[in-house]
């Protein structure tokens, strides 16, 4: 089998193996092949290359004991790389017949890169698996993890799944970043700031595994994880070499073949394809904060829209619903281990459409098209038919009544009057809705591919609040977007002021790739004019809302109980059902409204609070008592007081 030169040659053959000659030593007798038929054979244990200068990994095959394969580092480092984005073709239909040639030098990390992104997207998502990887090596051995959440609430849950993934590999959590074996980015990629933190971020994280290596203590392999990472896949692994493994959104199953195949093989690994199925239905989180009362669900992925400033469809995908019993199961465990509130998680949340369950909770017609809010349009066909959010949101409801139920976020298409009749009538579905606008100007709107115009949301606003009067509203807001005009800047001041909502996000643009306004739109606005429209917004919404709290000086209001305040250890903090913050001191208090008993407050506690102050953050009060949600629902409505107060 000797064979001369540098090539490395690979041939598909009929049984279903792939043979590979290494001929980088023509004087170590290591050239035989390596049997992977059915992904059987498994990388067994270590050894040292005839060469001192080199290393060689020993492959194995337990289910073909007599084929075994010496390779050396570089050819190792190919057999990963080549094999992890693609499946093998039909044995039959290539026997034979040559796959590729490769440079002398072997493939480099672009060369994997461009795999990568050639291979379609595949509905199995862990079909960019490291296969050759003994099962042994994927467990993380008490390596301990440190990560880092950036970005929205999707992101503190693909966090939570992520972890869960890796604690059953074997992986030790750590809050200490100078003892982390691994260090994990969950990075977001809607604007640039985000961005910049992170790569601000990984300038430290090399330093620290410099020192690292210089002690000669355990190596520190360092991950992106998240939007980002599908985004700025190819920078980032080359920018300095910063990072060990990038792992898209929907590759977390991956995560212990990624950090195996780069610990291995010094080499980045990377995985970033996108699926038309993951939704992790079968992956229990593992709550960021155990302490805290309340938890997020993830109840679909994706979006569809295609609004023209957002990067999401291309860093998330396709929009796809997680089955709802996996749903349903998630929050009845929740709610067993003590959990007060849930918020259901999805980039486009009240679109959701669950098809794989049919008529398994009756009643439901299979061929109904979604129903949108009247006035608007979306850009793709509706769909028909499965299980909608209003289902979803009876059934999750339904699991205990104790337990608070929030969503986010939605489009504002998607307000059917079943979801808007179903929240005014469950006391533990809060009353606030997220209803992002983005801009109160009819030309920014179309530009932006929102589907409805300035009218047609103030309709739907005006609806919501004359079928749930108490209803507290929140929404998002883009400053300087290509081509808006002062005009356009001041229609959506006039929105803010116009709407008063209970809490606005606003932003300055940044253009993103890929999406629709980099190739169609030019970004013209200059960036101080952004910053100043920005602050415009933000101050429009602060003098809007502090209105809104001075209105409620002196209301009592069911706050649940968080933490406590991060400036005094002397005041609890909590949220009322307006999701507005309430700090008030600590104290022992009635077990309820009609005894004198008394035990201190803790987190997870419903209180009710009176409210003496408040300013466009916050809300300050007084605990009078213990309660529960629905005994203060009932005492509200027998009274005709309402915990989230808004004169329409």
């Amino acid at each position: 089998m000797a064979a001369k030169g540098h090539i490395v040659q690979v041939y598909r053959l009929a049984e279903g193996s792939l043979h590979k000659h290494c001929t980088r030593h023509q004087s170590a007798p290591f050239r035989t092949a390596l049997c992977i038929s059915k992904s059987s054979c498994e990388l067994t244990q270590y050894t040292q290359c005839r060469r001192a200068s080199s290393s060689t990994l020993l492959y194995r095959s337990r289910r073909h004991s007599s084929s075994v394969v010496g390779l050396c580092r570089p050819c190792v480092r190919w057999c990963i790389s080549a094999t992890s984005g693609q499946r093998l073709e039909s044995s039959s239909a290539s026997a034979g017949r040559p796959l590729r040639r490769l440079p002398e030098g072997g493939p480099g990390l672009s060369h994997f890169i461009k795999e990568n992104n050639d291979s379609p997207n595949s509905a199995n998502a862990t079909s960019g698996s490291v296969t050759y990887i003994n099962p042994k090596m994927l467990h993380g051995a008490q390596r301990k993890v440190y990560f880092q959440t950036y970005g929205c609430q999707m992101n503190v849950n693909d966090t939570e799944i992520a972890w869960s993934i890796l604690e059953k590999n074997g992986y030790h959590r750590t809050s200490a970043i100078t003892e982390a074996d691994v260090i994990l980015l969950m990075t977001c990629a809607i604007r640039e700031g985000a961005e910049d933190k992170v790569w601000n971020r990984l300038e430290y994280f090399k330093s620290l595994k410099k020192k690292r290596k210089a002690q000669k203590g355990s190596p520190v392999t360092i991950g992106i994880l998240g939007c980002m990472a599908e985004r700025l896949k190819q920078k980032i692994v080359e920018k300095e070499k910063l990072v060990d493994v990038v792992c898209g959104p929907d590759a977390y199953r991956d995560l212990p073949h990624l950090l195996s195949a780069s610990l291995a093989t010094g080499e980045s690994a990377v995985n970033v394809q996108l699926s038309l199925e993951e939704t992790y239905a079968d992956i229990v989180p593992v709550r960021y904060d155990s302490s805290s009362p309340s938890a997020f669900v993830s109840i679909m992925r994706g979006c569809d829209n295609m609004c023209t400033y957002c990067i999401v469809p291309f860093t998330r995908g396709r929009e796809r619903s997680r089955p709802i019993s996996s749903i349903l199961s998630e929050v009845k465990a929740l709610s067993d281990e003590g959990i007060k509130e849930v918020t259901l998680l999805g980039q486009n949340v009240n679109s959701y459409r669950d098809l794989s369950e049919g008529r398994i909770f009756g009643g439901v017609d299979l061929e109904s098209l979604t129903e949108m809010s009247r006035g608007f349009q979306t850009v793709y066909k509706p769909r028909t038919g499965g299980r909608r959010f209003a289902d979803l949101l009876d059934k999750v409801s339904l699991i205990n009544p104790e337990m608070r139920i929030r969503f986010t976020s939605p489009h504002p298409k998607d307000f059917p009057d079943e979801v808007l009749t179903l929240i005014r009538e469950r006391p533990n579905i809060c009353r606030q809705l997220h209803l992002p606008a983005q801009s109160g100007s009819d030309r920014m709107l179309d530009a932006m591919g929102r589907g409805y115009t300035r009218a047609a949301y103030m309709d739907l606003v005006h609806h919501i609040r004359e079928v749930i009067p108490d209803v507290a509203l929140s929404s998002d807001f883009i400053a300087g977007f290509c081509g808006e005009t002062e005009t356009d800047h001041q229609e959506t001041v006039s929105l803010i002021h116009d709407v008063q909502y209970n809490f606005a996000f606003c932003f300055p643009y940044s253009m993103r790739q890929k999406t629709r306004a980099f190739h169609r739109l030019t970004d013209d606005v200059p960036a101080d004019v952004k910053q100043r429209r920005h602050m415009e917004l933000v101050a429009a919404f602060r003098s809007e809302v502090e209105k809104i709290h001075a209105s409620q000086v002196g209301s009592r209001q069911l706050v649940l109980v968080e933490r406590d305040s991060k400036k005094s250890h002397k005041d609890l903090a909590g949220r009322n059902e307006a999701n507005t913050r309430v700090i008030f001191p600590k104290a022992d208090l009635p077990l309820d409204r009609h005894t004198t008993e008394q035990r201190p407050v803790q987190p997870g506690d419903y209180v009710e609070v009176q409210i003496l102050s408040g300013n466009s953050q916050i809300l300050r009060g007084v605990p009078l008592y213990h309660t529960t949600l629905q005994d203060s629902w009932k005492h509200s409505s027998l009274h005709g007081l309402h915990q989230s107060v808004l004169s329409v």
